[in-house]
């Protein structure tokens, strides 16, 4: 590990800005996994917008599948990945719903147009076609018409995943890979080395 913080938040945003050096794309994506509500797990990428000592938070419509999945069982685990960087981070820990206020400020720092997008989407839902996207975004044009700072609908707003386990991965030589997991222990947290 290129840090040894006794707090692992500290030594995330270490490597977070490593990933803003050197990824092209997207260094704050992360794979998030959820489970229905028959147990089957569910994986896709959002982008984590803000980190800090209280968690993990990104933004979305509550009403999508991802949505109804973590308010139904609020534990998910995220996965960071820096190719060019040979890391990986692994979160576990439970998940809960951001403020308004949070919401409310993340949105209104979005381009006006993502702001439409968010209310014409029904998220997850089957979609006939893309024309009739096309016609629910130019239906919401209409109706903020003139309106600098479309407001933010209530289904769409942010999730908190609070970390109980971390692992910091760095790719070694001939595999024998670093790896060192943090997990909670009420307001600290104990270490333990991985074998590879």
């Amino acid at each position: 590990m290129t840090a040894q913080s006794p707090q692992p938040i500290d030594l995330f945003q270490s490597w977070l800005a490593d990933a803003r050096v050197s990824e092209i794309n997207d260094p704050d994506a992360a794979c998030i996994a959820s489970v229905d509500e028959q147990g089957m797990p569910n994986a896709r990428m959002v982008l984590i917008r803000q980190v800090d000592a209280r968690g993990f938070v990104f933004f979305t419509n509550h009403q999508g599948k991802k949505g109804r999945e973590l308010l139904a069982h609020p534990k998910a685990a995220l996965c960071f990945h820096w190719k060019t960087l040979h890391r990986q981070v692994r979160i576990q820990g439970n998940v809960e719903v951001t403020s308004d206020a949070e919401a409310d400020a993340y949105f209104n720092s979005r381009h006006r147009s993502s702001r439409i997008a968010a209310w014409a989407s029904k998220q997850s839902e089957v979609l006939p076609n893309r024309e009739t996207l096309e016609q629910r975004v130019a239906e919401f044009e209409e109706k903020f018409k003139g309106v600098e700072n479309p407001p933010r609908p209530k289904h769409w707003s942010g999730f908190r995943i609070i970390p109980e386990r971390i692992e910091f991965w760095q790719q070694g030589e001939f595999r024998l890979h670093e790896r060192k997991v943090y997990i909670r222990s009420g307001d600290t947290w104990n270490t333990e080395l991985l074998y590879p």
